[in-house]
């Protein structure tokens, strides 16, 4: 997993799906699906689907690895869990969908990877925060053929459901662990909390980090309403060069000084050094 994840931090802006080898037996045989997600809440860093699938006569065997709800469990065990689970590839596969921050807001509904790679679904169980019998109806329709069960706390009642829950937690500790932000922000403080939006550390770092300007880096999840009233509050606006002085910012003009004025120890921006942008002495 942790060399599937390089390849995500290579490229952090869009959306990737790491997964593992399909096994024969899920080509063959009958088989159930779990489905969860993490990272759903966090203002920081990107939200993963998972989903883990084996035949049904494994189901017995599929307890027997002791798979819980991901949050009732330390980082450690979660590890360990996932351990095994990439251990089983001889009759358990699994799948996570990464959604970067810069993806967060737009939708993803497709055919799940397990049904495009062959494997022969014939149950499918789903963790949900919402209308239950709702999103059954809808995924009863959009997969005819499949048993589809939509429950609340799925990932708690269903041994396939807290496998998915697992491979989906691990895949974003590491990534959010290590982070590599595509922006130069110097010697950047990495202790920003849990990423939800009420931690106090969150908190100050989303303040610490605000570009005035620019905004955020690409882990901030723009479209959640904590970044947005941020920026609402201090980012410059387009007349608002006397708002950002108040603020003690640099003001929007600033950031078009000439070279000699730009000498002073101010950094250029990732918006110009990507476009090969440069400030002119003189017209």
């Amino acid at each position: 997993l942790s060399e599937l994840l390089r390849r995500f931090e290579t490229d952090s802006g869009g959306s990737s799906r790491l997964s593992s080898s399909i096994p024969a037996a899920c080509r063959s045989e009958d088989c159930c699906l779990g489905v969860d997600e993490a990272g759903r809440g966090p203002v920081l860093g990107p939200m993963i689907y998972g989903i883990c699938f084996c035949p049904l006569s494994k189901k017995e065997e599929l307890k027997d690895l002791k798979v819980a709800d991901s949050k009732t469990l330390t980082e450690a065990e979660r590890e360990n869990l996932f351990q095994k689970v990439d251990e089983a590839q001889s009759w358990l596969g699994w799948a996570v969908q990464i959604l970067s921050p810069n993806m967060i807001s737009t939708s993803m509904l497709q055919r799940w990877h397990a049904l495009d790679s062959g494997v022969q679904l014939k149950e499918v169980y789903v963790d949900t925060v919402g209308p239950a019998e709702k999103y059954e109806q809808k995924l009863s329709q959009r997969f005819p053929g499949i048993q589809v069960t939509v429950r609340p706390k799925a990932d708690s009642l269903f041994p396939v459901v807290s496998a998915a829950s697992i491979c989906a937690k691990v895949a974003r500790d590491r990534l959010v662990k290590g982070w590599t932000f595509a922006e130069d922000l110097g010697e950047m403080d990495s202790d920003y909390g849990s990423g939800y939006p009420n931690d106090p550390k969150t908190k100050e770092w989303l303040l610490k980090y605000l570009d005035p300007v620019f905004g955020y880096p690409q882990f901030v999840r723009f479209s959640w309403s904590t970044a947005q009233t941020l920026m609402d509050s201090r980012a410059v606006t387009e007349d608002g060069e006397k708002a950002a002085q108040r603020q003690n910012n640099r003001s929007m003009l600033s950031y078009f000084s000439s070279s000699a004025e730009g000498a002073r120890g101010q950094q250029t921006h990732r918006f110009f050094t990507e476009r090969r942008l440069k400030s002119l002495t003189s017209l």
